[in-house]
């Protein structure tokens, strides 16, 4: 029923580094393996810098600072649009802050224009800031959810009357 405790016998003298404390390695993780109690950490945004043209359309669940020049559609989380940026397209966001010029369209939940701002389009919003000395021209329109009529395009249908290859 009771046992006799082994805390006064005699045991092996201990050596210096039985006496240290043994540093545990974690076991390997399987690749893609994400750690469940830890939150996941923002990734920073990606800068696109002043010297960078691009032609085409950029898409990310993430952050976009744009200095230079983008000849095409930007669909971001937060996009900001700095002071030395030209954008010509579409621009879809939750959160767009414009310190540049753009040249098209503008789709965000927050749209915020700065003093330095150069906007050629309609912006479609759910709530907007319109600082001193922003140049805008076009439409403003307030939607409770601006992001939803900014679907891809689709398709056209083939032409019946096209000749068949």
């Amino acid at each position: 029923m009771f046992s006799k405790s082994k805390i006064h016998d005699p045991g092996p003298k201990a050596t210096p580094e039985a006496d240290k404390p043994k540093a545990e390695t974690p076991a390997p993780r399987p690749a893609g393996d994400v750690a469940t109690g830890a939150p996941r950490a923002k990734p920073p945004a990606s800068v696109l810098s002043s010297d960078l043209t691009i032609v085409g359309n950029i898409k990310t669940t993430g952050d976009i600072q744009v200095e230079g020049v983008v000849e095409g559609d930007i669909r971001a989380h937060l996009l900001t649009v700095g002071e030395t940026a030209t954008i010509r397209g579409e621009i879809v966001a939750d959160d767009i802050v414009v310190n540049g010029r753009v040249v098209g369209r503008v789709r965000g939940i927050k749209v915020r224009l700065t003093s330095t701002a150069r906007v050629e389009g309609d912006i479609i919003h759910k709530t907007i800031a319109i600082e001193s000395g922003a140049h805008f021209e076009g439409s403003v329109q307030r939607q409770e959810d601006p992001l939803q009529g900014a679907q891809a395009p689709k398709l056209a249908p083939p032409d019946p009357s096209a000749p068949k290859a």
